[in-house]
């Protein structure tokens, strides 16, 4: 067992163990940054409340022009809610309604009753509503228990409304003035018709609000909230002076929302990354565990420091080295012996140079072993000193085709020049040739006999 094998099997056993501890932390409790996979992300959610005709930051009401006169009056507006949660600041929502909207003139007596083409009030029927909604949230901590009870959160959307505006010529919407399908008086505006003959108006809106969620439980939140919603519409409450002067109205809610999924995994909507990472941080059996991590990490980088020393730098750890203070550029087997070579049969034509030994390489691999690189250092050496040049015939063992195994051959026989180029030796002194299968040392048929046939065989000129 040589340095490098020693260096990878320290290495994996490192990996080993990090990776039984992450798997035992996560056990029990979630990591902060695990992912969406382990929450609950989906939601549904039901609501009701009231509408008025005017928002928070001021509103078109279609009999505005009477001022003091034309009052807010309450309808109703309920509906549904599905939720993807992102993250714990940011979720999508499609959000369903319908309701009433209404508005009346309080006072009968003064002007205000030549409101309108006669209309003392209005109301308008939503039938449905639908939008898309970003939700952003920003979580409070209850500090008691470390975990968010409560969230406030703003919402922003695009959405399309089906209406039907009908106004009435009494403040108890029962004497229809105008409809959608009918005729208005031709008092101020002339003989006109409505536009069509539907049921409804369609048109487009722009929810933006705000509201708060209190977590009642693992599963449901009591949410409270408040909608401005500013339509494209300046016949939300049908046909007025203000002309095209775009309508606006608000809701005031209040509902449950039910998160979906198994009950094992956190609800996103609530988790608080803060009060993850600080359980996770001041958790005593993590902290035990750290520590026991630490104390392996120590005690196996000691064995890795025992196993690697190498005295002699030979490549073989003093543990396993059977022939200490070997010569430097000796080479040697894996117990740390010499190897001992025939003798080079001797060449009248004295083309042949010194001898050294074939270049081993790993199962499928062109990658020199460290062991190589005294050899190939001696090479370059007489090389540059001689100014010489050297053949370099590349081999492969039997596995795979021969196609392949040629190839293979060629990269191990650059791998060797690249080297000695690398080491000031000029490349064209360096012949780099693959040879494949040919000329086995050994036989293919053992393991053994395959590992000889795997190398570089130097032939010096």
């Amino acid at each position: 067992m040589n340095y490098s094998t020693i260096k990878k099997t320290a290495v994996a056993a490192s990996l080993v163990a990090a990776l039984g501890f992450a798997e035992h932390a996560q056990a029990q409790t979630p990591t902060v940054f695990g992912g969406r996979s382990q929450y609950r992300t989906w939601s549904i959610g039901v609501q009701g409340g009231i509408t008025t005709p005017n928002t928070l930051i001021g509103g078109s009401n279609a009999f505005g022009q009477q001022v003091g006169y034309f009052q807010n009056k309450v309808g109703e507006y309920y509906g549904l809610t599905v939720r993807k949660q992102f993250s714990h600041l940011f979720g999508l929502e499609l959000e369903a309604n319908r309701g009433r909207i209404k508005t009346y003139n309080h006072d009968l007596s003064g002007p205000a009753t030549e409101g309108p083409h006669g209309a003392a009030s209005a109301e308008t029927e939503v039938n449905w509503a639908g939008s898309l909604n970003g939700v952003f949230q920003l979580g409070t901590i209850d500090f008691m228990r470390r975990e968010n009870a409560v969230n406030f959160y703003a919402k922003v959307g695009l959405g399309v409304m089906a209406f039907n505006p009908v106004q009435y010529s009494d403040n108890d919407f029962q004497n229809v003035a105008w409809d959608n399908k009918g005729n208005w008086g031709s008092e101020i505006f002339g003989d006109r018709t409505a536009v069509g003959d539907r049921d409804f108006r369609l048109g487009m809106y722009v929810p933006v609000g705000v509201g708060a969620k209190f977590k009642l439980s693992e599963v449901v939140a009591l949410n409270l909230g408040y909608t401005m919603n500013f339509t494209d519409e300046a016949w939300l409450y049908g046909p007025s002076r203000q002309g095209d002067t775009k309508q606006r109205f608000s809701n005031v809610y209040g509902g449950l929302e039910f998160t979906l999924g198994s009950r094992d995994k956190e609800n996103l909507t609530f988790t608080n990354p803060v009060s993850t990472l600080y359980d996770e941080l001041k958790d005593p059996s993590l902290r035990n565990e750290v520590e026991a991590l630490k104390q392996r990490v120590s005690t196996l980088e000691g064995t890795v420091d025992q196993l690697s020393k190498d005295s002699d730098g030979d490549g073989v750890s003093d543990k396993f080295d059977k022939c200490p203070n070997t010569p430097a550029g000796t080479p040697v087997d894996g117990s740390g012996c010499p190897i001992k070579f025939p003798e080079p049969v001797a060449q009248n034509n004295a083309t042949q140079g010194a001898y050294y030994s074939p270049i081993q390489f790993e199962f499928d691999s062109s990658v020199l072993k460290t062991e190589s690189y005294s050899t190939l250092d001696k090479l370059a050496k007489e090389l540059r000193d001689n100014n010489s040049s050297v053949n370099l015939d590349g081999y492969a063992s039997a596995e795979g085709t021969e196609a392949y195994n040629l190839n293979l051959s060629k990269d191990r026989a650059n791998a060797v020049k690249q080297y000695l180029v690398n080491a000031g030796v000029s490349a064209s002194s360096v012949t780099a040739t693959g040879y494949g299968e040919d000329n086995p040392v050994a036989s293919n048929a053992t393991e053994e006999g395959r590992i000889q046939n795997r190398r570089v065989e130097i032939k010096v000129k």
